[in-house]
């Protein structure tokens, strides 16, 4: 059971000039959890994420991470999360191998620490060998794994996840989600977006419905199904974008 609440968001309101991107957003996520957040494109998700990753100010609301206010105490908060966006790039000149040590060596001070989660991110990469190759040579996937890889060597208290497994065929989606599920049984906590329903529904504890910029439904994935009466959560997720 949770014994602590890792992320707590009350009445967000973000705008971008005239355009209200979330209008009154409240939610929670507790200590060992994998939260989803779901809608169509556009609906709050990516502005959500950001938010928690103290990229974006909010306009207004309460967003509280580990206890720490994103907007005060943001310093603070980066040390103990991890953010990877969905359109996250990589350095084509570099190796993955290159590219993980630099990462690496901003996050941790002991020449040991940085070698630990540079093999723990190669590891997680599953790339073998071509992690000493040019990452300018990686297809999509190849590269979204280095990504994968770059966020949850750190073992961050939370990490956010912008569609982890955009780009993967379906075995490295299933070693992406290992990787997720293995993180939280080592005592870290996810929220992450994804548009393949199939994945929300196997991998989140909860996930929450969240529609042209409101949570629509929050609740276990059977709890979700139940209260539409239907098979899946895509057939839910359908049902909430029908009201």
């Amino acid at each position: 059971m949770a014994d602590e609440r890792i992320v707590e968001i009350k009445g967000l309101v973000k705008q971008f000039g005239g355009l209200t991107a979330l209008n009154g957003v409240s939610f929670s996520v507790d200590e060992g959890e994998i939260f989803g957040l779901i809608g169509p494109n556009g609906a709050g998700k990516t502005t959500t994420l950001r938010i928690l990753a103290t990229l974006l100010l909010p306009t207004s609301g309460y967003v509280r991470i580990l206890g720490y206010d994103v907007v005060k105490e943001a310093s603070k908060i980066r040390e103990l999360i991890s953010y990877l966006a969905e359109d996250a790039g990589t350095y084509r000149n570099l190796t993955g191998y290159e590219y993980l040590s630099i990462v690496a060596r901003i996050y941790f001070k002991s020449k040991r620490d940085v070698e630990e989660a540079v093999e723990e991110a190669a590891r997680i990469s599953g790339l073998g060998d071509r992690i000493m190759d040019k990452m300018k040579t990686y297809s999509r996937g190849m590269k979204r794994r280095i990504q994968v890889a770059r966020a949850l060597m750190t073992r961050p208290k939370l990490a956010i996840l912008d569609e982890p497994t955009a780009g993967l065929d379906v075995f490295h989606a299933q070693h992406v989600r290992d990787i997720i599920k293995r993180h939280v049984s080592n005592g870290g906590s996810v929220i992450l977006s994804s548009h393949n329903m199939l994945e929300v529904e196997h991998l989140c504890t909860r996930l929450a419905f969240i529609h042209r910029g409101r949570i629509i439904m929050e609740g276990e994935p059977q709890e979700v199904k139940d209260l539409y009466g239907v098979s899946n959560l895509e057939e839910a997720f359908l049902e909430v974008l029908k009201r």
